[in-house]
C-alpha cells in the first residue's frame, strides 16, 4: 500500500521520470551509444547548468528574458480578456470577426519575427510583440469558452430583477469565467516564454537566454553550453507553470470542487 501511495504522488512520479531519463542519457553517453559530439554527457550539462546559477552574466540574461516574458504575457492578457468578453457576449460581433481570427490564429508567431524587426527598432519590443501575438490566442479562446459555461439561470435571474447587461457580466459572467481565463493565462505563459527565447535566437540582441545561446556557439564547449542553457529554460517553464497551477488551486477551489462532482 505504501508503494502504491508513493506512485500516486504526481510530483514524485514526475521526479522519478526525470531522474530515469537523465540516468539513461548518462548511461548512453558513457557506453558510447550516444555520441558526445551529438549530445554531451548529461553529468557535464548538469554541472555546467549549476555554474550558471552563480554566473552574473547568465543571471542577467535570465532577467532580460523574464522581463520580456512578463511584459508580453501581461499585454496579451490585457488585450485578450476584454476582446474575449466582447466576442463571447455579442454573437453578431463574434460572427463578423470570426473569419479574421481564424485567418490570423494559425499564422506561426516565429514567422512574424522578421516583420516585427522591421516595425520595431528595439529588440525588447520585438520580443514582446511576438510574445503578445502568440500567447493571446489561448486566453481569448478560453475566455470565450468560459462565457458559454456560465449558468444561464443565474443570468436570467439577475435580468429579471432589473440588472443591466453590464451588471450581469460583472456579477455572474466574469466570476464564472475567471477559472477559464486563468487556465488560458497558464497555457499562454509557456507559449510566451518559447516565443521570447526564439525571438532572441532569430533577432539577436544584447541580452537574453537566446542571445546567450548564440554567443555560446563559438566557445569550445558550445554544445554543453547550449544544452545547459536549454535546461535552464525548461526549469523556468516548469516553475512558472507550477506557480500558475498553485494560484489556480488557491483562488478557484470552488471551481475545482464543482468540476470534480459533475
Amino acid at each position: 500500500m505504501r508503494v502504491r501511495s508513493l506512485f500516486e504522488n504526481r510530483v514524485l512520479c514526475g521526479a522519478l521520470g526525470v531522474a530515469g531519463l537523465l540516468c539513461l542519457l548518462e548511461a548512453g553517453g558513457r557506453t558510447g551509444v550516444i555520441d558526445p559530439l551529438v549530445f554531451p554527457l548529461i553529468s557535464g550539462v548538469v554541472a555546467r547548468a549549476a555554474t550558471f546559477a552563480i554566473d552574473p552574466e547568465f543571471l542577467a540574461d535570465i532577467a532580460a528574458t523574464l522581463t520580456a516574458w512578463a511584459a508580453g504575457l501581461l499585454l496579451a492578457t490585457l488585450i485578450a480578456v476584454p476582446a474575449g468578453l466582447v466576442l463571447g457576449t455579442m454573437p453578431r460581433v463574434e460572427a463578423a470577426v470570426r473569419p479574421i481570427t481564424e485567418f490570423l490564429r494559425p499564422i506561426p508567431s516565429i514567422a512574424l519575427v522578421s516583420l516585427a524587426a522591421l516595425v520595431f527598432a528595439e529588440r525588447f519590443n520585438i520580443k514582446v510583440s511576438v510574445a503578445v501575438y502568440g500567447s493571446m490566442w489561448p486566453i481569448l479562446i478560453n475566455t470565450m469558452y468560459g462565457l458559454k459555461d456560465v449558468d444561464p439561470v443565474a443570468k436570467d435571474t439577475l435580468r429579471s430583477f432589473g440588472f443591466s447587461p453590464f451588471d450581469v457580466l460583472r456579477r455572474v459572467s466574469l466570476p464564472s469565467t475567471a477559472p477559464f481565463i486563468a487556465t488560458g493565462v497558464r497555457l499562454a505563459s509557456a507559449i510566451a516564454l518559447i516565443l521570447v527565447i526564439s525571438a532572441e535566437l532569430l533577432a539577436g540582441g544584447s541580452s537574453g537566454i537566446g542571445t546567450f545561446v548564440l554567443e555560446a556557439g563559438g566557445s569550445i564547449d558550445a554544445l554543453e553550453f547550449i544544452v545547459a542553457a536549454a535546461l535552464w529554460a525548461g526549469v523556468i517553464g516548469l516553475l512558472s507553470n507550477g506557480l500558475f497551477v498553485l494560484l489556480e488551486r488557491r483562488l478557484f477551489r470552488w471551481h475545482r470542487a464543482r468540476t470534480e462532482t459533475t
